[in-house]
């Protein structure tokens, strides 16, 4: 069983940038893809990036392309969400997913772990 962790969160104005991070429990999660979601107040949770368990292949959704950036670091057992240019519509709780698969997109059915998520806050 792969415990997530996330970290990284707060408020922060808009414009201004956060760094998410994930730590997973298990070595075995550096051969699964990764994955952020986020769900806003009264919201469904909703895809944000994914990447592939060597890091070559990456997806982002529409909204953040471009401003946001998935990584991760297999020797320490983490990935990470470098968010920049951050607007008010971005306030979300940030949750960090495994995919046993060694690539995977954009459904959350497809995810077999999940974090508890971590509050991103972005004031106007």
């Amino acid at each position: 069983q792969v415990q997530l962790v996330e970290s990284g969160g707060g408020l922060v104005q808009a414009g201004g940038s956060l760094r998410l991070s994930c730590a997973a429990s298990e070595r075995t999660a550096s051969t699964y893809a990764m994955g952020w979601f986020r769900q806003a107040p009264g919201k469904d949770r909703e895809f944000v990036a994914s990447i592939s368990w060597r890091g070559g292949s990456t997806l982002y959704t529409d909204s953040v392309q471009g401003r946001f950036t998935i990584s991760r670091d297999n020797a320490k057992n983490a990935v990470y969400l470098q968010m920049n240019s951050l607007k008010p519509e971005d306030t979300a709780v940030y949750y960090c997913a495994a995919d046993r698969a060694a690539s995977s997109g954009s459904y959350s059915q497809d995810y077999d772990y999940w974090g508890q998520g971590t509050q991103v806050t972005v004031s106007s």
